[in-house]
């Protein structure tokens, strides 16, 4: 694919979502711009505003491997990677294969379920393999992971471990909607729509697997100055002295906000990163890699904040 259709994809893509997701368009471009990227995401917010919703009408958008796992306290390790069996007439173990093995992965409401649960997706999602008895299965690219999860203080549920946070690529946070949106919503229904029949809101398929891939490698083509690169190192670096952060972000953030920026300026039509593309991108690859100080949190500062912060502190390339 050129360069120069990978913002017609993007665009196409966000209309189709559109057909159903009122409003919300920073959580339609940010999973857009992850699954162009190849990078998971986390999708926080309260029960009831429609993050399953999107990732369904995403897979519908994209033809290609679905799969949904509820996240519930008895969930197993194996009931995603999958287990082997004895097969008695063969009389050798078969490895059956378990939900992971797709392109697209929801795992809706992922801390409902405890750490060790947690933690069998982080091999998955590094090395986009699994490994069970000694044996190691890729899995079929593209692929990613799509997990919600509600805010951390609602009862019934578990803290994501540190090491599995990272590896999202984005965390995008879902906010109630606006009155008009609101309105637009109920219209919906009142034309005799369901969201839980896409087939009535007219949703097409626009892209399948291969074509992901051929976006995922024309964004590498995108220029980026070493200025910018710079830009990105002083931000991460930033973050880990800043006053109010106990705990700073890896180095994986700043591979990450590379890699999203170089996806975002193709999805709006450049073939080149400006310093804007870091800074609509840096909360969505930050919030979740930063721990604040209990006396920080105490004053009711936020991630979002310190981010903001930081990016005013740190002097953008001037292009």
């Amino acid at each position: 694919m050129e360069l120069s259709n990978v913002s017609q994809a993007f665009d196409s893509a966000v209309q189709q979502i559109g057909k159903v997701i009122v409003g919300q368009i920073e959580l339609v471009e940010g999973v857009l711009v992850a699954l162009f990227s190849e990078g998971s995401v986390l999708i926080e917010g309260p029960p009831g505003l429609g993050k399953t919703l999107l990732v369904n009408v995403l897979s519908r958008t994209v033809a290609c491997g679905f799969n949904r796992v509820q996240f519930t306290p008895d969930l197993m390790p194996s009931d995603l990677t999958g287990h082997s069996i004895y097969d008695m007439k063969d009389q050798q173990f078969r490895f059956n294969r378990g939900p992971v093995f797709t392109n697209i992965l929801l795992g809706d409401e992922i801390n409902r379920s405890p750490p060790k649960t947690q933690a069998s997706l982080l091999e998955v999602m590094q090395e986009q393999q699994v490994t069970v008895d000694g044996h190691t299965h890729t899995l079929q690219r593209p692929f990613l992971v799509i997990a919600t999860q509600n805010p951390i203080e609602h009862e019934g549920t578990y803290p994501l471990p540190e090491a599995q946070v990272d590896r999202f690529m984005f965390k995008l946070l879902v906010d109630y909607p606006t009155v008009a949106e609101e309105v637009d919503i109920l219209k919906h229904y009142t034309s005799g729509k369901d969201p839980r029949h896409l087939s009535d809101f007219g949703v097409e398929s626009i892209m399948k697997a291969e074509d992901i891939l051929a976006i995922q490698a024309a964004v590498k083509s995108v220029i980026v100055e070493e200025k910018i690169l710079a830009y990105i190192v002083n931000i991460v670096s930033a973050c880990r002295t800043w006053s109010s952060v106990t705990v700073g972000p890896s180095p994986r953030a700043g591979v990450n906000l590379l890699i999203a920026a170089r996806t975002l300026a193709a999805c709006r039509g450049r073939d080149f990163v400006t310093p804007d593309d870091i800074k609509e991108l840096a909360p969505w690859v930050l919030r979740h890699r930063l721990r604040l100080r209990p006396e920080a949190e105490i004053e009711g500062n936020t991630a979002d904040e310190t981010i903001q912060q930081i990016l005013e502190s740190v002097q953008a390339p001037v292009s």
